[in-house]
């Protein structure tokens, strides 16, 4: 039988359930039918022009957006905004729309659990454990099965991430030897001061600003710390698509489940000095 939004939702409760997001976050259905029968689904991280052009020009009944559309207090949905332009776009071609932020973050196959388990991680928990079930929660922390250099950890990253203009961003020595590894797909500087990171030989996330970065730095040069890889965001976490994909196909084995492809990094070229 075809599924039905509400079917859907369902599902993505129980992969992802609301309870696991943080308190400032906005997960959930932003529009839609939940009587409406869903046939096809677009997997994206980002909800943009591109990938809801992808999904209403692919005839998709739903889109799935790891970044929530609405997530800051919003006072118009006029469409000479952009927000307002693509919920309308969306409505009009009766394409729901649903967010999994960080109750996709925190799960045992979330954001950062897939980028661990590619960058082959062994033993690796959470950062910062849930406090009702302690396999899930933030970031994860695990040892590389054979120890490497913070030069080869970065070009491992390179491979195994969608190219973007910013690259691969390291502070510490080329060939310094690295086998403890924290990872936090996403935003992860407020991490930097934690024991586990500390602790850790290199920590790998996104969107490091500059004083956090120097800050962590010159601690770790002081008392010991991490080396830092700072990646794209939308890279990091566009990883995770591909594992909640296969969870749906496996909930709902009639829905047609696509990953998009489309770079959405905003960033489009950079120039080396």
């Amino acid at each position: 039988m075809p599924a039905s939004l509400a079917d859907v939702l369902s599902t993505v409760e129980r992969l992802w359930p609301a309870s696991g997001a943080e308190p400032w976050d906005a997960p959930g259905l932003v529009t839609g039918d939940p009587s409406r029968e869903v046939s096809r689904v677009l997997l994206a991280v980002d909800a943009v022009s591109a990938t809801v052009d992808e999904a209403v020009a692919s005839g998709s009944d739903l889109m799935i957006a790891h970044h929530p559309l609405l997530l800051r207090g919003v006072t118009s949905i006029a469409e000479d905004r952009y927000k307002g332009a693509l919920l309308a776009r969306l409505i009009r071609a009766d394409c729901a729309l649903v967010g999994a932020h960080t109750n996709a973050d925190v799960v045992e196959t979330g954001t950062s659990a897939v980028l661990a388990e590619r960058l082959g991680l062994v033993d690796a928990v959470p950062i910062m454990p849930s406090a009702t079930d302690a396999a899930r929660g933030l970031g994860r922390v695990g040892r590389l099965a054979e120890p490497t250099t913070l030069g080869r950890l970065a070009r491992r990253l390179a491979e195994i991430l969608p190219p973007t203009a910013t690259g691969v961003r390291a502070a510490g020595g080329f060939d310094d030897p690295v086998e403890t590894v924290a990872v936090c797909g996403g935003a992860g500087d407020s991490l930097l001061a934690h024991p586990a990171v500390r602790a850790s030989d290199a920590f790998v996330t996104a969107d490091l600003r500059h004083h956090p970065a120097s800050e962590a730095r010159e601690q770790a040069m002081l008392g010991g710390g991490p080396a830092l890889l700072d990646v794209s965001h939308w890279a990091s976490e566009w990883l995770w698509l591909d594992a909640a994909a296969r969870e749906l196909r496996d909930a709902h084995p009639d829905l047609e489940v696509v990953v998009s492809e489309l770079r959405t990094d905003p960033w489009d070229f950079q120039v080396v000095q």
